[in-house]
């Protein structure tokens, strides 16, 4: 059990998102052992993401599982 926990990092990157519904959605990603962003994207076979600390114009704070097939695009924050 405590191996498991050492491999798993939390590594947040502030990102927005436009998806195909043209919803813009701003919150945090966790990148984990990526190196960066675009790397969950382009070197990860998960066909979903996770966004935390979600703002949209309907409220903010939510969590939310995103189907990579709807994502237009990303852009990284600070």
């Amino acid at each position: 059990m405590q191996m498991e926990r050492d491999t798993y990092k939390k590594e947040y990157r502030r990102v927005t998102v436009k998806t195909t519904d043209e919803s813009t959605l701003m919150g945090r990603i966790n990148i984990g052992i990526k190196d960066r962003v675009s790397d969950l994207f382009t070197k990860s076979e998960a066909l979903f993401v996770v966004l935390t600390d979600v703002e949209t114009r309907e409220g903010s704070g939510k969590t939310l599982i995103i189907n990579k097939g709807h994502i237009v695009w990303v852009e990284p924050g600070d």
